[in-house]
């Protein structure tokens, strides 16, 4: 693993929100998929973790955010947590992830990752958290990979014409959408793998002459 991504571990990551600003609105849901290797070279999901949290103090809600999730910010069903805490439960197993893939750091796999990866570490910020485990702006965004792939950039769409069954009544619960991404992202990779794209061929640059 750590020889294929340069040191980095993929994790994908997919949150739920109140809105679209990772500044101002509410972070609700956030989901973590932890990637591994088999030795044949085949990148497989391994475990899902997920997390219900709190509105920070302030935060926005849309109610059309609210509407398109489905979401009820304060059902007691939730058993939500705040930031701080929620955020720790994702990181700790992607930090021991890191590690036993004996790789530097974690790199974040989103569908349109900008997006989960700005919530993400704005909720980081006000939770004071000092240990990310991610790379601070670095991502790789399986919306842009599926249009390379398979002509399309709509999540459900994608799957689909990759062969990965895909749920609207699921979609748009964080851990759904995670592990959805994940088989995306494992199925792209893999196939590149399978028609020769990786590992690459060795280029002569005419320096042994």
């Amino acid at each position: 693993m750590s020889t294929r991504f340069r040191g980095y571990l993929p994790v994908v990551v997919d949150v739920e929100t109140g809105g679209f600003n990772a500044r101002t609105d509410a972070l609700l849901e956030v989901a973590a998929v932890l990637l591994t290797m088999d030795d044949d070279g085949t990148l497989r999901r391994e475990a899902t973790y997920v997390q219900h949290i709190d509105p920070f103090e302030g935060a926005n809600l849309e109610q059309s955010a609210l509407d398109f999730t489905g979401i009820d910010p304060w059902s007691p069903d939730r058993e939500a947590v705040p930031e701080r805490e929620g955020l720790s439960e994702i990181f700790n197993p992607i930090r021991k992830s890191v590690k036993a893939h004996d790789c530097k750091r974690a790199i974040l796999v989103g569908h349109n990752a900008t997006f989960d990866h700005n919530f993400l570490f704005a909720a980081s910020m006000r939770a004071d958290i000092k240990r990310n485990p991610f790379h601070p702006f670095s991502t790789f965004d399986t919306a842009t990979l599926a249009g390379l792939a398979y002509g399309h950039t709509v999540l459900a769409q994608a799957c689909k014409l990759a062969g990965i069954p895909f749920s609207n009544k699921e979609a748009h619960s964080a851990a759904y959408d995670a592990e959805k991404t994940a088989d995306l992202f494992c199925g792209i990779v893999n196939r590149w793998r399978d028609l020769g794209g990786y590992p690459p061929p060795l280029v002569d640059d005419g320096s042994d002459q």
